[in-house]
């Protein structure tokens, strides 16, 4: 049956219902105004009680319709099904009270089956062209008459209620298709990125199996290099000099050995879950002490603005490897301090990492951290992606810009913890 085919659920039926509902007032004021207008103007008599009553009926009907899809969250195709099938109904005997199929305004039966075409399954539109066919049919044969004396006045205004009739089903149908374009239009831009991202996070994925695979393997040649290190130290004839130097070599040996364990056990079972929260300006502070141990050469300058207390963000590992890299990547374009901008307000925290280099490349402001770039002589292209994705993976959105002012601007934008 065409009836039980017509059970299919769908995102976009809630907003076709809508639609349809917002067209249909449009229509009923349409209708009930040439109700008013035609005995008058055009001296047709019109059986106006039982017109204005169906009117009345099916604007009540509507009101119902509205109020409930004001507070529904989705909607079947069983729900749209029925409601053009209510439209049919509503037209086919709004016409049997004037003049039947001789009434122009028949043809808005046509409006409700390609409504039906542009949303619903083909078993429901084969259901309501047949309704739509068999109520014009049964209205040839079955209607109330209105008394037209002359006939070739009756002709002309035949014909004139024609393109009456053509404007409005164009318009109604034409505003349905725009719509509903726009909607397709909507639903691909939003699939295109779902599968760019989709692409980015097996990319990233495949980047972390290979990271955790370094990480196990580069553990012994490190120690080795701390064991070998440390011997050099006891050594008493070391001159100081070269004893400074070993000094600092064991010191970054402990950082590197500390990096590798924490990227171990974040590729292993430490997940956002298990993650602690912390006063974002302690743990930005903290996040550059550490930057400085890696890269004592270089230099930069925090500034926090916002009233106290700080709020809370979550200590996500992810997210002080993001701001590592923007780090890294502001030393690298200039020798000269960076500015790290800190500040919060609402719900939203802002961290603004200010290099005074040549600034961004227009490539990298048009991809954005979208795609790998080719590798460079300061690494392998590939940190910009990786900081993109773990930040957006917490919630938060990376953008950069170069200011009038000179340089290149990371802004990081991050949610408070709630």
């Amino acid at each position: 049956m065409p009836f039980i085919s017509c059970t299919t659920d769908g995102s976009d039926h809630l907003a076709n219902l809508r639609r349809l509902v917002v067209a249909r007032w449009v229509a009923l004021a349409l209708l009930a105004g040439l109700a008013l207008l035609v005995p008058g103007t055009l001296e047709i008599p019109l059986p106006l009680v039982p017109l204005f009553t169906l009117i009345g009926i099916a604007a009540l009907f509507n009101g119902i319709a509205h109020w409930h899809l004001r507070r529904a969250e989705m909607a079947t195709a069983v729900e749209l099904f029925t409601q053009l099938l209510i439209d049919i109904a509503t037209l086919s005997a709004l016409v049997f009270f004037s003049g039947g199929a001789t009434n122009p305004l028949v043809s808005l039966l046509l409006p409700p089956v390609a409504i039906a075409a542009l949303t619903l399954p083909v078993r429901c539109v084969v259901a309501i062209g047949i309704v739509a066919v068999a109520a014009y049919s049964a209205l040839m044969v079955f209607y109330v008459p209105l008394p037209m004396s002359d006939a070739s006045r009756a002709t002309r205004l035949h014909l004139l209620g024609m393109w009456l009739t053509f404007a409005v089903s164009a318009l109604m149908i034409a505003w349905f298709v725009v719509r509903m374009t726009r909607l397709i239009r909507e639903r691909d831009a939003e699939l295109a990125a779902a599968r760019e991202q989709a692409l980015r996070d097996e990319r990233i994925m495949a980047i972390g199996t290979l990271a955790a695979g370094a990480a196990h393997e580069l553990g012994t040649p490190l120690g080795t290099m701390a064991l070998l290190a440390g011997e050099l130290a006891r050594d008493p004839q070391l001159p100081p000099a070269a004893r400074e130097d070993i000094a600092l070599l064991r010191q970054q040996l402990g950082v590197c050995k500390e990096i590798i364990s924490g990227l171990a056990r974040r590729a292993g079972a430490e997940r956002l879950e298990s993650s602690t929260a912390q006063a974002v300006d302690h743990w930005l502070a903290g996040v550059r002490q550490r930057w400085h141990a890696l890269r004592p050469q270089a230099a930069s300058r925090l500034e926090v603005a916002g009233a106290q207390p700080a709020p809370q963000v979550i200590t996500d590992p992810r997210l002080e490897q993001a701001v590592l890299n923007l780090l890294n990547n502001a030393a690298n374009a200039s020798s000269a301090p960076i500015d790290i901008h800190l500040t919060w307000r609402d719900a939203q925290i802002v961290i603004e990492i200010h290099d005074h280099g040549p600034g961004f490349p227009p490539a990298v402001l048009q991809q954005g951290g979208q795609t790998a770039f080719p590798p460079h002589e300061h690494g392998s292209g590939i940190g910009l992606m990786l900081t993109r994705s773990a930040i957006e993976q917490i919630g938060g959105r990376l953008s950069l810009a170069n200011p009038p002012a000179g340089g290149a601007l990371a802004r990081l934008e991050l949610p408070q913890r709630s």
